[in-house]
């Protein structure tokens, strides 16, 4: 596994950082790293060469003396540098600094304000394993620099952000590039943080592999999912040999009169996987609908109640690889839920299906063959009342162990967790996905790739989360956020496989 894609608490890091320690590796030396390593990574920024003079906000601690190195290169690289301390150093090394920038002769300021014509502002005031509230004039100082207008780089993680949870810990400064340093704090990866972080990038500092694996003991861990990842699960390339129902049967539960247009678009997703056999149970008003978008199909209509939901399914289901269930559906197909919890066939629960599962998540503990939910943050707070939402990375694999299933936990950071531990983050994404029909295409993708892959299901489960985020980002790429409606989302999901 890469060490780099791994996602690590405060206190994992901590204790990774005590082993080199305790190794030799002295404490300045890894500070001189980081710096130099930051440096060239802002020197790097297109921005950076109009930019004459940097402003520097130096915190008590360690991320003050990386702050101060920092700003110690850019003026011996002939920037004009201001300081603005607000609390002497805590730590000794960072007072070193200090020292050997007012030797240099770097001015210092009274306030942020002091920053204002700068054209960079470097902020090194607290990095990770920050957890007091910042009150006062500290608070006053940010709240003055986050009305500035300057470029704004921090270093590690953005002061104010508690590094595990992402909350804002009283205040907090609004970054546009955060430079996380050595390995992926959590923070980067909860909804919370994301509108402090800017733009991020992951510094690897050559932390040893064997001081990783003995603090984190080789379980499973956090991850990144990546292209790599996708590209393992794809079921590519097929055998010379084959025919479509070795390439895996689909069948797909969803519609009714209210929502005819998500059995589409499920049905639509499903299809981009290349999937052998896709068969769609809706209610029998609206095969022709169906029919008529999806002439490859096995359309099926169901009974249907009096107002359009589908009121039973006349299907034998554990002939199929894959039951998805739920885009569409509405209150009124209750009757089917039970039929569906006990096929002995894998299950993706979505929208609908979990609507009308509720609070009866326990009862998928018995269920014959393995499960995915797919809720959105709402229907996550109704299925799991009693978890506490703060962190979504406690929240996702608390809701996993309970129920025994792999929960998906859609939004802009998608998380994905399995009962064993295993769990990948989804790292990027696009808002451009939050409308209506996006979900369903997500719930025919995952349905559809796991009947023709021969991967775990959490694998399967990130990679069409992957795929979704991928094709989402592509399109809003080419038409602008406003523009990833999702039949141009369906449409670029095969641009995203080249």
């Amino acid at each position: 596994m890469n060490s780099q894609n791994f996602i690590i608490t405060t206190a994992q890091m901590m204790a990774i950082e005590a082993q080199v320690f305790a190794a030799g590796m002295p404490v300045a030396a890894l500070m001189e790293k980081a710096a130099i390593a930051l440096t060239d990574a802002i020197l790097a920024l297109e921005i950076t060469p109009a930019v004459k003079t940097v402003g520097v906000l130096v915190g008590p601690g360690h991320n003050g003396g990386d702050a101060l190195v920092v700003a110690r290169e850019f003026a011996l690289r002939g920037r004009e540098v201001w300081l603005y301390v607000p609390v002497e150093p805590g730590k000794p090394l960072t007072q070193n600094h200090l020292n050997y920038a007012d030797y240099l002769g770097l001015p210092r300021v009274e306030s942020v304000a002091g920053l204002a014509d700068c054209d960079l502002i470097i902020d090194g005031l607290f990095g990770f394993g920050l957890t007091r509230p910042i009150t006062g004039a500290l608070a006053g100082a940010i709240a003055t620099l986050n009305r500035m207008t300057q470029t704004v780089i921090s270093i590690d993680i953005p002061s104010g952000i508690d590094t595990d949870t992402g909350a804002v810990l009283g205040a907090a400064i609004r970054a546009d590039y955060t430079f996380c340093l050595g390995l992926w704090k959590r923070a980067f990866f909860q909804e919370q943080a994301l509108p402090f972080l800017g733009q991020v990038a992951c510094l690897d500092l050559g932390f040893p592999e064997g001081a990783i694996a003995t603090v984190l003991n080789n379980p499973p861990v956090h991850q990144r999912f990546t292209a790599a990842e996708f590209r393992a699960v794809l079921p590519l390339p097929r055998a010379v040999v084959t025919h479509k129902y070795q390439q895996g049967h689909a069948l797909l539960i969803c519609g009714s009169q209210q929502y005819a247009g998500s059995a589409i678009l499920t049905g639509l997703g499903a299809r981009a996987t290349g999937v052998g056999m896709v068969t769609i149970a809706v209610p029998a008003s609206l095969k022709p609908l169906v029919v008529a978008q999806l002439p490859e199909a096995l359309v099926v209509g169901c009974p249907e109640t009096p107002e359009g939901a589908i009121a039973a399914l006349p299907l034998d289901l554990s002939r199929y690889d894959v039951i998805a269930c739920g885009p569409g559906l509405t209150l009124g197909a209750g009757e089917i839920l039970a039929p569906v919890l006990a096929a002995p066939v894998p299950l993706v629960l979505d929208a609908d299906g979990l609507n009308l599962l509720g609070t009866g998540v326990n009862g998928l503990q018995n269920r014959p063959a393995p499960t995915i939910l797919t809720p959105h943050w709402g229907e996550f707070q109704r299925l799991f009342p009693e978890l506490e939402p703060g962190d979504r990375f406690v929240a996702t694999l608390a809701a996993a162990t309970q129920t025994g299933a792999i929960v998906l936990l859609k939004g802009a950071r998608t998380a994905i967790a399995a009962p064993d531990g295993n769990f990948w983050v989804i790292p990027e994404s696009t808002p451009g996905l939050a409308r209506g029909g996006s979900g369903d295409v997500l719930t025919g993708l995952l349905a559809g790739l796991w009947a023709g892959a021969r991967r775990p299901a959490v694998d399967v489960a990130a990679a069409a989360a992957f795929w979704h985020a991928a094709a989402g980002q592509r399109a809003a790429a080419a038409h602008t956020e406003l523009g990833v409606d999702p039949l141009r989302l369906v449409a670029t999901l095969g641009a995203c496989l080249l």
